[in-house]
């Protein structure tokens, strides 16, 4: 089955997606370790990579939530991955696309768990060099470089492709540390807010779930 569909390039509503999942979404129990996935959508063409273990399993740091539970309960204003329906199951879309918290057209703040924005812009991550392509050396630079980061749409498309079961161990340790220092954001909510007050600091929860973390401490 070929993933070069042109109309992931016009994606322009959920029906657009409906579609192309209907015609070759591939479900999450055909995805083995072995597999070669390969990656064709409107930000990157002709990259690939391996499964080493199966989709879940192994993994080196203990998340909140499944890369599809994410985008089901509400992340990224509904834009972050809707090109990228065939390099991923199939399920993870069709669970959003239920739970109305895709938009393909316009991000929407409203689809987000919160309700509320917590991201900054593309273009903000590649002028602090946390993606690929970027110049700003900090304390990572490695996320800089494309040799050894090839996800220009950093930490949440690395967290599907290591759940999914690719392994790059220089950039999943970086991405791991990240990941763990993220918890300072957990411990300014419960300094400056009761325990399960939603309305307190809703733009860190919302922020702490979308690096998968409890955002109802």
């Amino acid at each position: 089955m070929s993933i070069k569909d042109p109309r992931i390039l016009k994606i322009k509503s959920v029906d657009d997606m409906k579609a192309i999942l209907l015609d070759k979404g591939r479900p999450l129990d055909s995805f083995k370790p072995g597999d070669t996935i390969e990656v064709w959508n409107k930000m990157k063409k002709g990259y690939s990579y391996r499964l080493s273990v199966a989709p879940g399993t192994q993994m080196a740091f203990k998340p909140y939530a499944t890369p599809g539970e994410m985008l089901a309960l509400g992340a990224f204003e509904g834009k972050y991955l809707n090109d990228c329906l065939l390099e991923f199951p199939a399920e993870w879309y069709w669970n959003a696309i239920l739970a109305g918290k895709l938009r393909p057209g316009e991000p929407d703040v409203s689809v987000n768990l919160l309700g509320v924005d917590s991201r900054q812009p593309l273009q903000f991550w590649v002028d602090s060099g946390w993606v690929p392509g970027g110049t700003k050396k900090g304390m990572h630079p490695e996320l800089s470089d494309t040799k050894i980061n090839p996800d220009e749409r950093g930490w949440f498309q690395w967290y599907c492709r290591y759940w999914m079961g690719r392994r790059l161990p220089v950039l999943d340790a970086i991405q791991i540390k990240r990941w763990s220092a993220f918890t300072r954001h957990a411990g300014q909510i419960k300094a400056h807010c009761q325990p399960g007050d939603l309305e307190c600091r809703p733009r860190q929860r919302q922020g702490l779930f979308q690096w998968s973390h409890d955002p109802f401490i």
